[in-house]
């Protein structure tokens, strides 16, 4: 994407750069905060309202795993997740890649569809002719010289904007602080499925490696900068965890009034329910929002999967992203949205995380992949457990849960 910077050799301690930082972080959060995002957290609302607060604060903590994990030993190992797969069990990068990548081309005709909505409620015009300007504008983006900046900059802007939007209808929706708060800790009823679709949306499929990888070509790596990687791994998890729960109390409470969300488009009936006409308008942006900035991170981290198995690949990165772009947006616009595909893609990015978490924990301790580098004993028993946890909730997904989708 640009040249390394930030970058010095032996054990000199590498610059501080908090916008890069921030950036990547962003970029994580809004590659989390998709149109599959607003509506997951609403309809889960819908069915659990505050008990959901139990369902957040699990995912956050599962995230925080899986995040420190994986982006601490691709700074130390200074290789993207693909080739630490590859050296841990030859092949298995390939593997990887390629569920990551038909994910992530899934998932973002998922996204271009919702920045298509977001513009037709904005605009009025139809949702096709929305997804075309939407893929415009982000092909601009990758356009530009230094892309990466922009990137960064617009994953920042997007994501202050969608929040203090939401921000705006949960207050609003005068939801109930307080009960939230007290069924966080004791919920009346604990959904397994909900916490996989959670934290499968939030770090699962190609979203955990957007802010490593994204650091990794910025030049942000090795030992010295693991302080930094920390702090911008954390920020991402922190941003998509304000959004989800000033989204859930919007959501909360306009159900606590007893008002019925159109099961259509549950997001938007929250914003107007809560907030009228303006609400609506509002959801209109924040769709957008959060869909462009999904796009991006989709096409960036997808293509990141496989540009170091080719050189003509990596030569050629800004291209093979456009053209990541324009199939999503020219398979939805002739397609249309196929929802049970972007459904069982949501239960299987749930799969993918415990294998790429548990390739980058063996990893941690392969000296040919982090030389001297010594893993923390607590971070790798923190993320052995999201493994063993993620791994039995994605089984019971798969078993009990996909097979009513195609009833």
């Amino acid at each position: 994407m640009e040249p390394v910077r930030n970058v010095h050799p032996g054990n000199k301690k590498v610059k501080s750069n908090w916008e890069l930082l921030l950036g990547a972080a962003f970029l994580m959060a809004t590659s989390a905060i998709g149109p599959g995002f607003l509506t997951q957290t609403t309809v889960f609302t819908q069915q659990l309202a505050a008990s959901f607060g139990f369902v957040i604060l699990m995912s956050i903590v599962l995230d925080v795993g899986a995040q420190l994990n994986v982006w601490r030993i691709i700074a130390v190992s200074e290789k993207r997740g693909q080739d630490i797969a590859n050296m841990v069990f030859p092949g298995l990068g390939y593997f990887v890649a390629l569920l990551i990548v038909l994910g992530g081309l899934a998932f973002n005709i998922g996204n271009i569809a919702g920045a298509g909505l977001g513009l037709n409620v904005i605009f009025g015009i139809t949702p096709v002719t929305g997804a075309i300007i939407s893929a415009v504008i982000a092909i601009t983006i990758f356009l530009l010289k230094e892309a990466g900046k922009a990137m960064d900059r617009v994953a920042q802007i997007a994501g202050f904007v969608m929040i203090g939007l939401t921000v705006y209808v949960a207050i609003s929706s005068a939801p109930p602080v307080g009960e939230a708060m007290v069924k966080s800790i004791m919920p009346d009823k604990i959904d397994m499925f909900a916490i996989i679709t959670l934290v499968g949306g939030t770090v699962g499929g190609y979203i955990t490696f957007a802010g490593g990888h994204r650091l990794l070509d910025a030049g942000v790596r090795g030992v010295e900068a693991l302080p930094e990687v920390n702090k911008s791994s954390v920020s991402g998890i922190l941003v998509t965890a304000i959004m989800r729960v000033v989204l859930f109390l919007a959501a909360l409470g306009v159900v606590a009034q007893g008002l019925t969300l159109d099961p259509a488009n549950p997001p938007a009936s929250v914003f107007k329910l809560a907030a009228g006409a303006i609400g609506y308008k509002v959801f209109g942006v924040v769709m957008w929002a959060a869909a462009i900035t999904s796009v991006i991170g989709a096409a960036y981290t997808s293509v990141s999967f496989i540009k170091t198995f080719s050189a003509t690949v990596a030569k050629n990165e800004k291209l093979m992203i456009i053209g990541f772009i324009l199939a999503s947006t020219l398979i939805f616009a002739i397609v249309g949205r196929p929802v049970k595909v972007l459904v069982l893609v949501g239960a299987l990015n749930g799969l993918i995380l415990p294998i790429t978490l548990a390739t980058i924990l063996v990893g941690a301790y392969m000296k040919k992949i982090v030389g001297d580098y010594k893993h923390p004993l607590w971070m790798t028993i923190f993320g052995g457990l999201v493994v063993v946890v993620m791994s039995y909730m994605s089984a019971y997904t798969l078993i009990k849960e996909l097979p009513k989708l195609f009833l």
